[in-house]
């Protein structure tokens, strides 16, 4: 979601690679993020003026796969959530905007496969290829309670961890096996809600780009687990983002 989809556009195809197209015809200004390999890896959303007066602002949107989102609104109201957006259709499924119980926002979403592809499943989350999410970070208030509230919603399992001293524990995020992420408590001077990891080739001439396309760092870069390096930061339009690649 953004403030301007034109700027959005250039900055992250300079610092990501992606290909974003025009705006889709329709009510609302919304384009598809391309990758290079011909796949999607997401939308861009321009923000009217009604929706800022309401509260929106530049942010990235998860989007979780379930398998009736009517049902799974009404479980995470259950347990504390709280719905944002009611449920509607799109051409590409039904979505709902919802948040957990710490008021971290996330999309819920039943996708339609396309119609030549009928048992596609979402690729946009890769831990290893390039201009797609690597990694899912959630920090909140409550760790313990977002553990639980996202193992009994969606079957995350959190069991393993990495000790972080006085900051607590970071806590990965399991789906069926893969590691798909982690949670932790908020940093401080940080703030709350989930964090997208876009992977590109090299940092370091990510950072290049971030900077002469207005963006800001404001962490990194710095070495992680595994050989990688990150960054997080803000777009122009003051959208937190965060990239993973090698330095």
């Amino acid at each position: 979601m953004t403030t301007d989809p034109d700027g959005a556009t250039a900055f992250y195809g300079n610092v990501v690679g992606w290909k974003i197209s025009e705006s889709i015809p329709g009510n609302q200004d919304y384009r598809m993020i391309g990758r290079s390999d011909g796949g999607f890896a997401g939308g861009v959303l321009g923000l009217t003026d009604e929706m800022r007066q309401h509260g929106a602002r530049p942010i990235w949107l998860g989007y979780i796969g379930v398998d009736d989102v009517d049902p799974t609104v009404s479980k995470i109201e259950a347990k504390g959530g709280k719905a944002l957006m009611p449920a509607f259709d799109i051409p590409q499924g039904r979505i709902a905007m919802v948040a957990d119980p710490q008021g971290n926002p996330f999309y819920v979403m039943k996708p339609i496969p396309p119609a030549d592809k009928p048992d596609a499943e979402s690729d946009v989350f890769s831990a290893t290829a390039e201009q797609r999410v690597g990694w899912n970070e959630l920090t909140t208030a409550d760790p313990a309670a977002a553990r639980q509230f996202y193992d009994e919603l969606f079957g995350w399992t959190s069991d393993d961890f990495m000790p972080m001293g006085e900051l607590g524990e970071y806590r990965f995020f399991a789906h069926n096996g893969t590691t798909i992420g982690a949670v932790c408590g908020v940093m401080p001077g940080g703030s709350s809600g989930w964090r997208y990891y876009f992977r590109v080739p090299s940092i370091s001439t990510a950072v290049e780009a971030v900077k002469a396309g207005g963006g800001t760092v404001s962490m990194g870069p710095h070495e992680v687990p595994g050989g990688d390096h990150i960054i997080i930061g803000n777009d122009p339009q003051g959208a937190e983002f965060a990239l993973v690649g090698k330095a």
